[in-house]
């Protein structure tokens, strides 16, 4: 299914966190889904007008090193849109009141069009964020079409590798909950913080 945006930043735009925020909309570098399964390094990229439109967001330089934001959030459609469509918004209103009482600086919603993974690290370098997440759909199962993952990077920035990343899976309702994966989010999110990493050197040992 192909991703409903409007719908979503509308479902998006009515969470009381991000109430009145800028919600960005951004495509990758795949002009239809037919490049997308066939091309996954440029579901890995975001194409020239998304890098645009977040580069006007910033001051300066685009080499400029000073963070922005401690956090950023990017919803991705991945290999099931439908996932996103069923979790992303009830996810992040539980997440919401995780991280509402941290005092971080949360950047401007992002959702990318036709994106893997790894288009979140551009994203997140891009607004300058010490920390992004991607929330995006995951390849179906024979019974969880509706699975979200969850990643999360420390210092995202272009050309890293999956070992930088932590990953939380099966976010849904048959699955891991949304309390349940908002608080093991949550802990990684404060550990990265606190100790400048995050992948393979980051355990979840809430």
């Amino acid at each position: 299914l192909p991703l409903d945006v409007a719908t979503l930043r509308q479902s998006l735009a009515a969470l009381p966190g991000f109430s009145g925020a800028p919600i960005l909309t951004l495509h990758s570098a795949c002009t239809e889904r037919t490049v997308y399964l066939q091309r996954p390094d440029l579901g890995r990229q975001l194409d020239a007008a998304s890098r645009d439109q977040l580069n006007a967001l910033q001051p300066g330089s685009e080499a400029q090193t000073q963070h922005c934001y401690d956090l950023a959030f990017v919803v991705v459609d991945g290999l099931s849109a439908f996932a996103i469509h069923q979790n992303a918004s009830a996810f992040l209103a539980v997440m919401q009141t995780r991280i509402a009482a941290q005092n971080w600086a949360v950047a401007p919603l992002c959702i990318v069009e036709l994106g893997r993974v790894a288009v979140g690290d551009e994203v997140g370098q891009l607004l300058r964020a010490k920390l992004v997440v991607v929330l995006i759909g995951e390849r179906p199962g024979l019974s969880s079409p509706d699975s979200m993952g969850l990643y999360l990077t420390w210092m995202p920035h272009v050309g890293l590798t999956d070992a930088s990343r932590n990953c939380i899976s099966n976010v849904r309702l048959a699955g891991l909950s949304y309390e349940e994966a908002a608080y093991k989010l949550h802990y990684l999110l404060s550990q990265s913080l606190r100790r400048h990493l995050s992948g393979v050197d980051l355990k979840d040992d809430a």
